[in-house]
């Protein structure tokens, strides 16, 4: 079954995604600071990146097919749903409590409104990503929940050094109880004004037996 990977954002060294504004500032400067072009699937008409080839590498190497996206409805919102195309894969799972109605794409753009929680939104993605590819759950509080839940295999973070002192949370709003033990990285790349970190997520079981 496709390995479900939560992050393809980046976030500052305090952890978040955007500012209380939903401002990302230089988050993503380093996807235009470099020599090196690229799109996310490999296909000429995507908004192409400009990056250092250790960045470049290291996102070929962590995402190796981008199957389906799953994304919240505050980023659905904040994009448009990027004008009804996917800024990666084939697919979009937007996971809300009530999906639009006078969305002018609706007809036609490949996404699907999951009214029944981040689970089943996981699920149908990974059905229709298949066994060869994977599907990518945006950071934030769709990412975080689904974290808690054990429904991810492994977390991409993009570390810049900026600081924001509050904001929207890389991992979304977290109880004190809430605690996810994660590996040690698998995968460390610096790339200019990032560095890349690929995480492993032990199953459920394992975590209840490491507490």
């Amino acid at each position: 079954m496709s390995k479900v990977i939560m992050g393809c954002a980046s976030v500052s060294a305090d952890g978040f995604i955007a500012n209380e504004r939903d401002e990302v500032g230089p988050l993503f400067d380093w996807g235009t600071n470099g020599d090196v072009e690229w799109t996310w699937s490999g296909e000429p008409e995507e908004h192409p990146m400009h990056s250092t080839r250790a960045s470049l590498e290291f996102i070929r190497a962590a995402y190796p097919r981008i199957g389906c996206v799953v994304i919240g409805r505050r980023l659905f919102d904040l994009t448009d749903g990027w004008g009804g195309v996917p800024a990666a894969g084939e697919h979009v799972f937007v996971v809300t409590h009530q999906a639009p109605t006078n969305w002018k794409h609706a007809a036609t753009a490949p996404f699907t409104f999951v009214t029944d929680g981040v689970a089943s939104a996981i699920e149908q993605a990974r059905a229709l990503a298949g066994d060869d590819r994977i599907v990518d759950l945006a950071a934030g509080q769709i990412g975080g929940q689904a974290l808690r839940l054990g429904l991810v295999d492994q977390v991409v973070m993009n570390v810049v050094p900026v600081v924001f002192g509050s904001g929207r949370p890389f991992f979304g709003a977290m109880d004190a109880g809430d605690v996810v033990a994660l590996d040690n990285p698998a995968h460390v790349v610096r790339g200019d004004r990032v560095t890349h970190l690929l995480y492993d997520v032990p199953p459920p079981t394992a975590r209840q037996a490491h507490g």
